[in-house]
């Protein structure tokens, strides 16, 4: 295997990149100026070393420490509860919500091996039982494993007094991404979020 053979099966591991476009990246790249080509190596490199995962929220980081935990302009009475640490980053550009988050690391999925022991579930119930939070809203994605993760959590922190629980309302789609909803969306859902409490019925039943 010589080296062109070799990029391309490295660029084919990254997210929705195919034998062609791992090609075609490859071959702008033999193209393209050395000090470009350097400075973009030297820069992988360094997101690998400089970001780190804050040891609270789970969210992406550098030296500079946690911006979401330190802030003190952040409502510390609430707590967003997302999937993954750049769904951290999507909420915060969409500038609707001011509060903590709190990032699971994935979600509740048996047939990929993920269960509950492997999210920050117990992370998240320590934080929540200190008495300082008010509510929890959980911002997993909207498909069967977000559900089904929501759902464990709401049964989790069922018991903690005054605690209001929240999900995403409408305007993300089912089966959809975070990662991928637009700004307006995310408002809409953020702004519409229904109350997901044990005590409040479900209005199927």
């Amino acid at each position: 295997m010589n080296a062109i053979d070799e990029m391309v099966r490295l660029f084919k591991r990254l997210p929705g990149m195919g034998e062609k476009s791992a090609t075609r990246l490859c071959y702008y790249l033999l193209k393209a100026d050395s000090s470009f080509v350097e400075s973009l190596g030297n820069g992988i490199l360094s997101l690998k070393r400089r970001i780190t995962l804050c040891p609270v929220c789970g969210a992406f980081i550098d030296e500079s420490g946690c911006p979401y935990c330190d802030d003190e302009g952040r409502d510390k009475g609430t707590i967003c509860v997302v999937e993954e640490p750049q769904d951290v980053m999507t909420i915060t550009q969409a500038g609707i919500y001011n509060g903590l988050f709190h990032v699971l690391g994935g979600c509740i999925n048996p047939l990929q091996g993920m269960g509950p022991g492997k999210l920050r579930l117990k992370e998240l119930d320590e934080r929540v039982r200190k008495g300082t939070v008010r509510e929890v809203i959980i911002a997993t994605n909207p498909t069967e494993e977000g559900d089904t993760t929501a759902l464990y959590i709401r049964s989790m922190l069922k018991d903690v007094p005054g605690l209001k629980i929240s999900r995403l309302a409408s305007g993300l789609p089912i089966g959809g991404d975070l990662g991928y909803a637009d700004k307006t969306t995310l408002i809409r859902s953020m702004r519409g979020r229904i109350d997901y409490s044990p005590s409040v019925p479900d209005k199927e039943n």
